[in-house]
């Protein structure tokens, strides 16, 4: 992203809005509001705000799981005519198939926290034990198969 202005700050509805409207007020940036599909009444927008073609922006998001509804709504931004230069986002589970889908999509992801750390800082703190780490970890490693015994 060096040498490359930001000048737009889309989020996703409507968790990220608060961290958004701070980043965006401390820039001194236009933030946009990113639905994850069109409205069905008035207007009909998916994104509200003013759209710049062609311009850099950095999509904010809370949180990112499977990276599904961050994609959509990073193609929505670039349907729109944007340049999605990254995703920020405050907290990551760090999920394989989320790292695929954003590496398919040319897009990169920075996070302020994810799983692992957060696993590693409560083990430090003396708030998991190893055995928690353990199946915490299992978790995140295969959450579809895993049962959630003993926990």
């Amino acid at each position: 992203m060096t040498g490359v202005q930001t000048c737009a700050l889309p989020i996703l509805a409507t968790a990220g809005i608060p961290q958004a409207a701070l980043v965006a007020d401390r820039l001194r940036l236009p933030m946009l509001y990113v639905r994850p599909e069109p409205k069905q009444h008035g207007r009909g927008q998916q994104i509200e705000g003013q759209i710049f073609p062609a311009v850099g922006v950095v999509l904010i998001e809370d949180l990112i799981s499977t990276g599904g509804s961050s994609l959509k709504a990073a193609r929505a931004v670039q349907e729109a005519g944007m340049r999605v230069l990254s995703i920020v986002s405050v907290f990551s589970y760090g999920f394989e198939q989320a790292h695929r889908l954003f590496a398919d999509a040319g897009i990169p992801v920075f996070s302020l926290c994810d799983y692992p750390t957060l696993l590693f800082t409560a083990r430090e703190l003396g708030e998991l034990s190893a055995e928690e780490e353990s199946l915490l970890s299992q978790w995140r490693d295969n959450p579809a198969a895993w049962s959630g015994s003993g926990v």
